[in-house]
């Protein structure tokens, strides 16, 4: 009696949740990729860089909140992922929607400056609603509850326009109203990088232990939101 080969032996279920969690880790070790880029390089404010990028690395915003910057690259890193991956979206259509929907992200997060309309829609809620004498852990929770509503609004819009059927269904506003609250802890955490220790980053490069800090908030922040992601997927037979 003949052995059938392991490729014969293989099961095709296995197969496909292997790839579909790699495809969920995809935008996190884009991110880290990123992180360890800018370790490597030592690049910080001390850089030269061109004037007409100057904007980007300088400013109130990437000093209190420099960790935003990664999660940029994670949301567009998923918002690839999802255009690339399985789903009932034509190439035009995956790539139309993939590019646009990755200016619409850098422009939510960058103009005018670093943080964009994200990281000041976030400020400005948590700033008036402290300066209305609410509690700090309230007005500091309200503010990134906008940043993370304004981020993922933009991200979950081109990834339904991308890759995903556009009909709306009680499921699929479930996992909108979940993916929100992940993205949301995510803003918190990644929010507190200063007052946790961080250190100064862009002022000066990262110290090896400070980039060991911001490795393990990213991966912190991102974590509910890849799960999810990685759930949902399984799901769908991906």
């Amino acid at each position: 009696m003949k052995l059938a080969p392991p490729s014969a032996t293989r099961d095709p279920a296995s197969g496909a949740a292997r790839r579909t969690h790699l495809a969920a880790a995809a935008p996190m070790a884009a991110m880290l990729l990123a992180l360890v880029l800018v370790v490597a390089s030592g690049f910080s404010q001390r850089s030269s860089v061109p004037e007409s990028f100057e904007p980007w690395i300088y400013g109130y915003f990437i000093a209190r909140y420099p960790l935003f910057a990664f999660a940029l690259v994670y949301g567009i890193a998923h918002l690839v992922t999802v255009a690339a991956g399985p789903g009932p979206a034509s190439t035009p259509r995956r790539i139309l929607f993939g590019l646009v929907g990755t200016a619409a992200l850098l422009l939510a997060g960058l103009y005018p400056t670093f943080g964009g309309l994200i990281l000041r829609g976030g400020f400005a809620t948590g700033g008036m609603a402290f300066l209305t004498h609410q509690p700090l852990w309230l007005a500091y929770g309200l503010g990134a509850g906008v940043a993370a509503a304004i981020f993922g609004g933009v991200l979950g819009l081109f990834v339904l326009a991308a890759n995903r059927p556009i009909r709306p269904t009680l499921r699929r506003i479930g996992f909108g109203a979940l993916a929100f609250l992940t993205l949301w802890f995510g803003a918190a955490v990644i929010g507190l990088a200063g007052d946790l220790g961080l250190g100064p980053w862009p002022h000066r490069a990262f110290w090896p232990a400070e980039a060991g800090l911001a490795a393990l908030l990213l991966v912190a922040g991102a974590l509910p939101h890849a799960v999810l992601a990685t759930s949902s997927r399984l799901q769908r037979g991906a």
